[in-house]
């Protein structure tokens, strides 16, 4: 119950014990096609280029920045978090000019700032976090999404944690490139990240005069291992994962999206309700709200290692401790995927009522 990996289903993990057959086997080619399939449903997108990246989400984040940046381009990026921090860092990675906008961990970015930024400046891309994982915050995405393609910029966006838990509309939300991970809201292991990208970040790649920095995640050489009729060995797909996120993907569309979205937000209320009833506050303002990601404050006198230790040594129970401003300030608790249930709240409600009295 912390901030990832969640809970897997008995499904998921039978489906990686499944035989291994070759990464370009033509019944390995279906199962590829299939999980494009599934994740554009879940991006809400058509875009031709939606797949899995063979690495964790920060793989997911570094390939969307490399692909498009090049030296000497410019890049802005919304920081209210650690995750808005790692995408600065890659930025100057790739040798571009970084312009951050910057508001309070805790708090959302507030579009006036990008607008003031874009009247002073020309970026080539946009980036923000949807789920800012460190701090529990909902980031609205529309409005700073017209301002960014008014400015005839790209619209770059972390969902790695609001994936297969919440609204993601990559097509209506004018999304250019996107990425996710598989250990969150999708309940699978960690080791894939699901990307998608559009005509207009797929034209800026074409356009590039540089080779992207990166071999392993140059998507002119992924992509074709990815689409088309006839593929193209790039490197050996991790087979046993794919069949993990298949699984995890019929999984979650057998359930239906808004029924799981719903789940998630029922589920946020009835943790609140009990947390607040124990005297705890939440961080983040409700409008702003993860409802897969509750960071509570932790109240004055309460040794946050100790609880945390116990719950995990005596009720094997995980939640996540506070990062950077908030270590030692902050608990991060997670309703992901299969970790959001009812029974997951009552157990943690009653083992912290067990510890703190």
């Amino acid at each position: 119950m912390g901030p990832g990996p969640s809970d897997v289903n008995p499904r998921v993990l039978k489906a990686m014990a499944t035989p291994m057959i070759g990464h370009l086997d033509p019944q390995f080619i279906q199962i590829m096609d299939e999980v494009m399939e599934m994740t554009r449903q879940l991006f809400k997108t058509g875009n031709q280029v939606t797949s899995v990246i063979s690495a964790t989400g920060s793989a997911g984040m570094e390939t969307c920045f490399v692909n498009i940046l090049e030296p000497g381009d410019t890049a802005m990026v919304c920081v209210n978090g650690v995750f808005g921090n790692r995408m600065c860092d890659i930025v100057e990675r790739c040798g571009a000019k970084l312009i951050r906008i910057d508001a309070p961990w805790g708090e959302p970015i507030d579009p006036g700032q990008v607008k003031e930024a874009l009247e002073h400046s020309d970026p080539k891309i946009v980036a923000i976090v949807h789920a800012e994982t460190s701090t529990g915050v909902l980031q609205p995405l529309e409005e700073i999404s017209r301002m960014v393609h008014d400015s005839g910029a790209l619209f770059v966006v972390d969902t790695v944690t609001s994936l297969a838990g919440t609204q993601v509309k990559v097509d209506e939300w004018g999304i250019d490139a996107v990425y996710s991970g598989t250990q969150k809201c999708i309940s699978a292991p960690p080791g894939l990240s699901p990307v998608s990208f559009n005509s207009r970040s797929l034209e800026a790649m074409d356009s590039r005069k540089t080779k992207v920095q990166s071999w392993y995640l140059d998507l002119s050489m992924i992509r074709k291992y990815w689409t088309g009729a006839k593929r193209a060995y790039h490197h050996t797909g991790p087979i046993s994962m794919v069949y993990a996120i298949h699984e995890a993907l019929r999984i979650v569309h057998e359930e239906g999206l808004e029924a799981r979205f719903e789940r998630h937000i029922l589920n946020h209320m009835k943790l609140k309700e009990g947390l607040e009833a124990m005297g705890f506050e939440f961080l983040v303002a409700p409008e702003f709200r993860l409802p897969m990601l509750n960071a509570i404050k932790i109240p004055d006198g309460i040794e946050d290692a100790t609880v945390r230790g116990r719950l995990l040594d005596e009720y094997n129970i995980e939640i996540g401790a506070g990062l950077g401003e908030f270590a030692g300030k902050v608990w991060r608790i997670g309703l992901m995927g299969e970790s959001c249930t009812q029974n997951h709240i009552n157990m943690l409600l009653g083992a912290l009522k067990n510890i703190i009295g």
